[in-house]
């Protein structure tokens, strides 16, 4: 789209444009948008599959083709969603470069991109959602991927990157509805419907809705989630539109946290000179207690977003956001499969359990507001971006510790055998109690810079403030700490011709010392400053076709001021990190029957100033050198179509002191489709097609998640 015009919407179709609190329509609206700009017909958006390729993302908070932004973003489309079965963050990460997945202690998401892990830097049409759980995707429209530190658009965090999810947006004009069924291999089965009703010319009513119940190569595994969202828009006249969703999310799920690191004799410690590897034989097995090991989450969130045209050149957006969590966490886990936990008399073949209960119930509200001119000045273009984002974060959080019976302890050594005996147990006393109030302020300029037809600068800073005000009940503290802290962002871009950007940018951010969640603070960590992140980029963006498009990044991203898990005993050292790579994806249609999505990363990341071993620096954990990804679909007809999908990943460090090493992997995965009419389609993924033993994700040394076996997906979609 030309940053220097605009005009007034005629229909509701373009409601996707208000759904989105960074500001971007869809791929599909924006194309629908561009024509309309170019025929001047009134615009319908008929929401049908147009590809794997995204025009836009939220990365700059403005309409700006991915062409012409100067970072590296990585766009999953709801076609591509639909064809590989994806069900989750963590299985879109494993085709995206330079990202990897987390096992989140069996009751979140957690993501690693760019050798950076979090539980946080995670945003629903922009506005941040950072409680630990796991994401459903059934009403996302596209997932995005943006790599590096993003501060100046998203906020505090971000360090190596964020994950985006945009939701399904009413759509005028049109009635329309999906309902979906699949059953896989293992008795796992979801239910989902999405049905789009107009009203009148200019408004419009759209409901997504999921049932589903998880099951597992996994012992004593299950769960189910419910999830709704109704959204309706309206466009009120030429120059003003409103939005208003609700989402409720209710999950109830089994807690795995994998198994222990392999057995060894008391005094044959794994180290970096002779690492360890999972414990094999134990592809099923839980280390925990059936009934015991669950995670509940009750979600309410609702969003209320409006839209102004002062003129064609200035509009105004505000979103406001408020969600209520109630999150419940409790397990059984495995600390130790060595027993050489000193307090504990070692036996052999034994491993060590632990446990607890946590609980978070949190408020969060969040307004932002955003307001941009597009417009000439002299022979200059400009797209000037003023924002502001505001809100409040109520946390009370509590844990338990689990106390054994027969140790009197809250460890306790078992004989490995399986299933595993766990003794009896109780959660008597907290030894965590506490209440957090977050209060933040945001206010950020950017401004997109066009220097006639070859060259685009974008220059922007962000200053955020955070107070935070911890009760620590159960020491009988309270806490503050203040942080004000400036993010700045630069990007310069040029075209030799349309079709291809040569960029180069910079970006800062920072992560308060409370960390992720807010939740707590000691008297150490008060007066800590922030962790900073730094991102050195340069990139070439290529559309080889319209629909076919090529990206390649190098970057360099230094973390400073981080504090360093070194072991499973909770010692941390403050120290920094380097991450050095290279990213390459080909995204889109090799000819109108072949579509493909592959991406290969290369990422050195490397402790500093941290321990060493031998002189030589530790490596991150979670970070694989090498990642290989590849999904291609192929229409044989106009009925029957093919996927094939292969990801490879190279080995990787459990955590920090680099004693463990989860093994390299390659899975494949195929899948077949038929249309048994214009409204009924039929599709079969299958999963670890040649039933590969591996571990896609860690938490550390000893929670090591099993990867499953080989699982097919059967999938019946009914269009009305």
């Amino acid at each position: 789209m030309n940053i220097g015009s605009r005009r007034p919407l005629r229909s509701l179709a373009s409601l996707s444009l208000i759904a989105i609190a960074a500001g971007p329509v869809s791929a599909f609206a924006q194309e629908a948008w561009d024509e309309g700009m170019a025929d001047d017909q009134e615009i319908i958006v008929t929401g049908e599959k147009e590809g794997y390729v995204a025009i836009s993302s939220a990365g700059l908070k403005t309409d700006t083709p991915l062409l012409d932004t100067p970072q590296t973003v990585s766009v999953v489309t709801r076609e591509q969603l639909d064809d590989q079965a994806l069900q989750d963050i963590g299985d879109i990460l494993r085709y995206t470069p330079g990202a990897s997945i987390g096992q989140g202690e069996g009751n979140r998401d957690q993501i690693t991109i760019r050798g950076q892990n979090t539980t946080a830097d995670f945003f629903v049409d922009g506005i941040r959602d950072d409680v630990q759980y796991f994401r459903p995707l059934y009403n996302i429209e596209r997932v995005e991927i943006h790599k590096g530190p993003n501060a100046m658009i998203f906020g505090r965090g971000g360090g190596g990157g964020i994950v985006n999810r945009v939701t399904k947006s009413p759509i005028a004009d049109r009635q329309f509805g999906e309902a979906t069924a699949s059953v896989d291999s293992f008795g796992a089965y979801y239910l989902a419907g999405d049905l789009n009703l107009p009203v009148g010319d200019r408004a419009a009513f759209r409901i997504n809705g999921l049932y589903e119940e998880f099951d597992n190569h996994r012992d004593f595994y299950d769960g189910r989630r419910f999830a709704i969202n109704p959204t309706i828009g309206a466009e009120l006249d030429d120059s003003n539109r409103i939005l208003l969703s609700y989402e409720y999310v209710d999950d109830n799920r089994a807690v795995d946290r994998g198994n222990p690191a392999e057995l060894r004799a008391a005094g044959d410690a794994c180290s970096f000179a002779n690492p360890c590897g999972p414990l094999s034989g134990y592809r099923d097995t839980l280390f925990g207690q059936p009934g015991t090991n669950r995670t509940t989450l009750q979600a309410h969130i609702a969003k209320l977003r409006v839209e102004h045209d002062f003129s064609d050149e200035l509009t105004f957006s505000a979103t406001t956001q408020y969600g209520d969590y109630d999150k419940l966490y409790r397990n059984v886990y495995p600390v130790d499969a060595r027993s050489n936990d000193s307090r504990l008399t070692p036996v052999a073949n034994s491993v060590t359990l632990d446990g607890y209960v946590d609980t978070t119930d949190r408020q969060n509200f969040i307004t932002q507001g955003n307001l941009l001119w597009t417009g000439d000045t002299g022979a200059l273009g400009h797209s000037l971006l003023l924002g502001y984002e505001l809100g409040q974060q109520r946390s009370a959080n509590a844990r338990r510790d689990i106390l054994f019976a027969a140790s009197n302890d809250d460890q306790i050594v078992v004989p490995l055998t399986d299933p595993i005996a766990v003794p009896g147990f109780s959660f008597p006393a907290f030894n965590r109690s506490t209440r957090s109030d977050l209060k933040f302020l945001s206010l950020y300029i950017q401004d997109q810079i066009s220097i006639g037809d070859h060259v685009e600068i974008i220059g922007g800073v962000r200053f955020d403030r955070f107070d935070l005000d911890v009760n620590d009940i159960q020491n009988s503290l309270l806490l503050s700490r203040t942080d004000e802290k400036f993010s700045p962002r630069f990007g310069a871009i040029y075209k030799p011709q349309d079709n291809i950007s040569l960029y180069a940018s910079y970006a800062k951010s920072f992560l308060p010392r409370s960390g992720d969640q807010f939740l707590t603070l000691s008297p150490g960590t008060a007066n800590l400053a922030p962790e900073t992140f730094e991102n050195i980029e340069f990139g070439v963006k290529w559309d080889l076709t319209p629909a076919l498009s090529l990206t390649a990044a190098l970057f360099r991203l230094d973390r400073d001021d981080q504090a360093i898990l070194l072991d499973n005993q909770g010692n941390t050292t403050l120290s920094g990190s380097r991450t050095e790579g290279l990213e390459l994806q080909l995204v889109g249609k090799l000819t109108d029957a072949w579509q493909v999505n592959a991406g290969y990363s290369y990422l050195d990341g490397q402790q500093r100033n941290a321990s060493t071993v031998a002189g030589q620096d530790l490596r991150l954990f979670q970070v694989p050198e090498h990642m290989i990804s590849l999904w291609t679909k192929y229409d044989f007809t106009e009925q029957f179509a093919g996927g094939f999908g292969v990801t490879h990943q190279s080995s990787q460090f459990a955590t920090n002191d680099n004693s463990v090493r989860i093994p390299a992997f390659t899975r494949v995965d195929a899948a077949l489709y038929y249309d048994l009419s214009e409204k009924v389609q039929v599709q079969l993924n299958v999963e670890n097609l040649f039933d590969t033993i591996y571990y896609p994700s860690v938490h550390n040394n000893d929670n090591i998640s099993t990867g499953e076996p080989l699982n097919a997906r059967l999938t019946v979609t009914f269009g009305f």
